[in-house]
Formats: C-alpha cells, sequence, structure tokens
C-alpha cells in the first residue's frame, strides 16, 4: 500500500518528532487510514530514528492498533464480569449474527469491524456496547439490530 508521506509527516510533526509519543503517532495514522499500514510504521520509525522492530513491537502490543485494515465504525462488545453475567456473551453473539463476521472481523462492505474487550469500565451500565466513540448501555440482543441500523443508516 502507498501512504502519503505529507499526512505521516504532519502526524509526526504534530507531536514535534518526540519518539516518545509513538503510540499516539501510530493512533493518529490509524485515524487516517482505518489501520495501520506496514509502510506507515516504516516511514514513522525512518522519521522518529528508531528501530523498525521497536515500531512494530509497539503495532503489535496494543490491542487498540491493528495491522489489517478494519471497518469504518468499530463496535466493542465488552465482556468483562458484570456485562458477562448481564448477557454481554449473548450480545457478543447477536452481532456475528446480524453482520455475518466473526469477532475480530470485518464486514464485506467495510462497514463495520466487530471486537470484544475485556472492560469497558461502565459496569452500572452492563452490558455494554461501544461503537467508535458511542456507548450503548444495557443492550439486549434485540436491540443489535436497532444499534446496527443507527450507524449503517447515519451514513
Amino acid at each position: 500500500m502507498e501512504v502519503d508521506t505529507g499526512k505521516l509527516n504532519s502526524i509526526v510533526q504534530k507531536y514535534n518528532g518526540d519518539k516518545s509519543y509513538i503510540l499516539a503517532i501510530f493512533q493518529d495514522i490509524q485515524r487516517t487510514y482505518r489501520f495501520l499500514p506496514k509502510e506507515a510504521i516504516k516511514y514513522t520509525c525512518e522519521q522518529l530514528d528508531i528501530p523498525f522492530s521497536k515500531g512494530y513491537e509497539v503495532a503489535t502490543f496494543y490491542k487498540t492498533l491493528s495491522l489489517k485494515p478494519r471497518g469504518k465504525h468499530t463496535i466493542h462488545v465488552c465482556l468483562g464480569t458484570a456485562c458477562h453475567l448481564r448477557g454481554g456473551p449473548n450480545v457478543a453473539d447477536t452481532f456475528e449474527r446480524e453482520l455475518q463476521v466473526k469477532i475480530g472481523d470485518t464486514t464485506g462492505d467495510d462497514n463495520f469491524t466487530l471486537e470484544t474487550v475485556n472492560c469497558l469500565g461502565a459496569c452500572a451500565l452492563a452490558p455494554l456496547v461501544r461503537v467508535d466513540e458511542q456507548d450503548f448501555g444495557k443492550t439486549t440482543p434485540g436491540g443489535v439490530k436497532n444499534i446496527i441500523n443507527e450507524f449503517r443508516n447515519g451514513e
């Protein structure tokens, strides 16, 4: 994949070329491309004067970063203790059926990536679903279609 070095340079300069901000830089790059292209990791590491292996280590360590293309919207279904006990696994199963993807995959139209997380930090709202930055508390399997439609139709 060809990356826009101008965009990458502006992201790196936003952090004054400070290598201690590599995670934030990678997050900004991912927001631009909806994933972290290997070419962008390589170029960024060159700009920050760090070994590619170190950048790749950061890119693969953090779950928020993805080396494969992600959907326009990311759905996180919480499976922490409270969410698990209040039906989180059933909600996740329903998303899989409705979107026709497995956890960790992206829909064929590149609209949704479905993921589970261990905790979203809002146990009182269990089971919690987060789509992009929007939370849906006390989600039931019956409410899954509405959530999907809100983002599918909101385009």
